[in-house]
């Protein structure tokens, strides 16, 4: 279910702003995707799972807050990482 470290430092490698970045809200929004993926994985296995469905909702939220932020300081990093992470259709 979790994000293995060599996955997430893949995840940070790819979408940092600059060197060293592991903060910005690019990276913060990847990992949170990839950790809702794995989620959603194990919950066709485990539906009624209902402890871990609170952490994905919660998890699902603070995407949408990290995404409204982006989309209101640059449209164009936002558009650009919903294009690379494939999220609205």
């Amino acid at each position: 279910m979790s994000v293995t470290a060599e996955k997430k430092q893949e995840i940070i490698k790819d979408n940092a702003v600059g060197k060293g970045d592991t903060g910005s809200p690019e990276v913060q929004v990847a990992i949170l995707t990839e950790r809702i993926r794995n989620l959603t994985e194990h919950f066709k296995d485990h539906h009624k799972d209902n402890h871990s469905r609170r952490g994905l909702l919660k998890m699902v939220n603070k995407r949408r807050s990290l995404l409204a932020y982006l989309k209101k300081v640059d449209l164009d990093r936002y558009n650009a990482l919903i294009q690379k992470l494939g999220l609205r259709k």
